[in-house]
């Protein structure tokens, strides 16, 4: 089990002692088992928001069920109920099943049957309230969705572009590959006045030097060779809305110098004419790189930067607000899924230490496709099985493993902070550092790097690496 507040569990039979075990199993398991003797005791507690699984006896007095069943549909079609029966009726079950019915366990059934089918749908569950919590926060933060998290650096992003799309200015917007920058440019759009305009994008290290004049600032018939006709720019035909700049940094030195005239003039002449036109627009440019920086600015103008510089945003990386991996992770497996007709797939242990633990380069965007690939099943495949070496070692190495994962979890929840995750794993703090150093964990990788330190928490060793095993 992953490092998480209890699973709520509603377990309903009318056997005062099945009741009881089945509860203790789960209790024992780790999943906070809630024991009802009826079916109406437990609709009086059962509604939309109920973040667990409903686990009910078949055969019982009044409501049976199988009408019990149809009643949590009615509540929430996404809320899983596992059905449990002493008759094997395999007609029933495949009915049941047939009908949204999550799984259907024949009694008598082992113990890890019940926890494995439990656990299975509080994954399932768990994933329905994230993408619930995700479009709830879409909705108040009016985005779309478009911009979701949330880690307190998205949360003062989006308060930022709503102050600033108002503005009016130009804007310089810096990140890693794939961490949103042309989305925080369609929400400065998209929150501004000019919504009703347009808003055209331009890859600037998509196009060849020879061309990027000619579709940024148009051109008249004979302005070169092949120039047969009038061409409109793409900074005219922004005119009235947004002109997006993505990787700026790459723009050569001549077009540079032809853009730092339209931010300063707003206006275009374009190639083959001497008659210059105005333009109405605002301009956010986004680079990969600091270009604060001169070591990173290279070959960009150090004017255009500052005329750029009016206001810069900064997008934060993927690793820098793992709280929101999770979330994220999971709308866009439900968009996959959906999207693909394809069944929710399990979340594994693997798979979630990989979400994680991972550090996520390629940002929201590697994030997206990774889902996209567990959603069809192809490729990381062994993310979705349980970890076939940790078979084929004995008990104390395979326990020993699951204790690293379920620490490396908690850090990643906690995000870092020794207090909140020795109280997450109810160890003591000299303990906790002993099981860093022998499973070789470093803490402060699970910590925002706007949040470390310079100096290691007191008592803190530095870990020492293991070989693998």
């Amino acid at each position: 089990m992953s490092i998480e507040p209890s699973i709520a569990v509603a377990f309903i039979d009318d056997d005062a002692a099945l009741r009881n075990a089945n509860v203790q199993t789960l209790e024992l398991t780790g999943f906070r088992a809630q024991p009802f003797e009826s079916a109406e005791a437990a609709l009086a507690v059962i509604d939309r928001d109920f973040e667990g699984v409903i686990v009910t006896d078949v055969r019982m007095p009044r409501i049976d069920g199988l009408q019990l069943f149809q009643r949590i549909k009615a509540i929430d079609p996404d809320l899983p109920v596992i059905l449990i029966s002493g008759h094997g009726d395999i007609d029933m079950a495949v009915s049941a099943m047939h009908d949204g019915a999550y799984d259907f366990l024949t009694k008598p059934f082992a113990a890890e049957r019940l926890v494995e089918s439990v656990r299975r749908a509080a994954e399932k569950r768990g994933l329905v309230m994230a993408n619930r919590r995700l479009r709830q926060l879409a909705q108040q933060s009016g985005d779309g969705g478009s911009l979701i998290g949330q880690a307190p650096s998205i949360l003062r992003l989006r308060e930022t572009l709503r102050h600033i799309a108002e503005a009016d200015v130009d804007v310089l917007v810096v990140g890693e590959t794939g961490s949103g920058k042309e989305v925080a440019a369609q929400l400065l759009h998209d929150w501004s006045k000019r919504k009703d305009k347009r808003f055209v994008a331009l890859n600037c290290g998509a196009l060849p030097e020879t061309v990027i004049e000619s579709e940024l600032f148009g051109h008249e018939p004979g302005a070169f060779t092949g120039a047969q006709s009038r061409r409109i720019g793409l900074i005219e035909h922004a005119s009235g809305g947004t002109l997006f700049l993505d990787e700026i940094e790459s723009m050569p030195l001549a077009t540079q110098v032809k853009l730092l005239r339209v931010l300063e003039q707003r206006t275009i002449t374009p190639l083959g004419s001497n008659t210059p036109r105005s333009v109405d627009l605002r301009v956010v440019a986004a680079a990969k790189v600091d270009l604060g920086a001169p070591s990173q600015r290279e070959r960009f103008r150090e004017d255009l930067f500052y005329r750029l510089n009016v206001v810069t945003l900064r997008i934060p990386p993927l690793r820098e607000r793992r709280e929101d991996v999770p979330l994220l992770f999971a709308h866009f497996l439900a968009q996959a899924t959906a999207r693909f007709g394809r069944p929710m797939p399990p979340l594994t242990d693997t798979l979630r230490a990989h979400l994680n633990t991972h550090d996520w380069p390629g940002n929201v965007r590697e994030l997206s496709h990774f889902a996209e690939r567990i959603a069809l099943g192809v490729g990381d495949l062994e993310l979705l099985q349980s970890d076939p070496q940790s078979q084929d070692l004995a008990l104390p190495q395979r326990m020993e493993r699951y204790e690293a994962q379920l620490i490396r979890e908690a850090l990643a929840f906690c995000k870092g902070d020794v207090q909140a995750t020795i109280e997450t794993l109810g160890i003591p703090r000299k303990t906790f550092y002993d099981k860093l150093n022998r499973h070789g964990i470093d803490r402060t990788s699970f910590v925002p790097a706007s949040q470390r330190a310079t100096k290691p928490d007191a008592g803190e060793q530095i870990p020492r690496r293991q070989p693998p095993c």
